[in-house]
């Protein structure tokens, strides 16, 4: 598995933890900084995850107009939470991630989603996404 794999996983945990638990993402951010200290062999992930949840702090108004922009008939609330989580992920590498591959973005995000969500939330997620990436 790649470092920005393992990343994106760390991302969605900490994104889905804050979500869950209702705490602001920052904080949360900054607890597992604090884990991350302590794991320097998985100090390649924790970068590149700390990338992107700092973007999605960042763009987080933008990022959600998109999501229920393109959602079709799917308010955020609604959503599972883990589907909220990836669909912010992608939304970030495919709109302010330049060094990522948009198919490789919305891949990632899918594989996640069939890995840790429901069975409908692969295909769910890669529509939103698509969608997205046409209109940018």
């Amino acid at each position: 598995m790649s470092a920005r794999t393992k990343a994106r996983k760390r991302a969605l945990d900490i994104l889905f933890q804050a979500d869950v638990r209702g705490e602001e993402l920052a904080i949360m951010l900054a607890t597992e900084a604090k884990r991350a200290a302590f794991e320097p062999d998985r100090q390649a992930s924790w970068l590149y995850a700390r990338d992107i949840v700092d973007g999605v702090i960042d763009n987080r108004d933008a990022i959600d107009e998109q999501i229920t922009t393109f959602a079709k008939d799917w308010s955020l609330q609604r959503m599972p939470a883990v589907d909220r989580a990836l669909l912010r992920i992608g939304t970030w590498e495919i709109l302010y991630n330049d060094e990522v591959p948009t198919a490789v973005a919305i891949d990632e995000a899918v594989e996640l989603a069939k890995e840790f969500s429901t069975d409908d939330s692969g295909s769910f997620v890669h529509g939103v996404l698509a969608r997205i990436a046409r209109s940018s």
